[in-house]
């Protein structure tokens, strides 16, 4: 219900995004994304005080170009 909320919607027109929400019925259209967002937090994020976005940035990109791309074969 939190990708529903009026505030986040309006949070994501004021920016230009578009919202992604599963079709009725379908709880697995999402599941490979949420998935990996779920690694992400658990093997890398979680683990660190990152002082800035660029840092943060930097080390996600990192995590997933040189780890995550050959470990995690899809």
């Amino acid at each position: 219900s939190q990708y529903c909320s009026h505030e986040y919607r309006n949070i994501l027109e004021q920016y230009g995004f578009q919202g992604s929400m599963s079709k009725r019925g379908d709880c697995y259209d999402n599941a490979p994304i949420e998935s990996f967002w779920r690694i992400l937090k658990n093997e890398l994020v979680h683990h660190y005080n990152y002082q800035t976005r660029e840092e943060a940035k930097a080390d996600i990109i990192k995590y997933i170009e040189l780890f995550y791309n050959h470990r995690r074969i899809q």
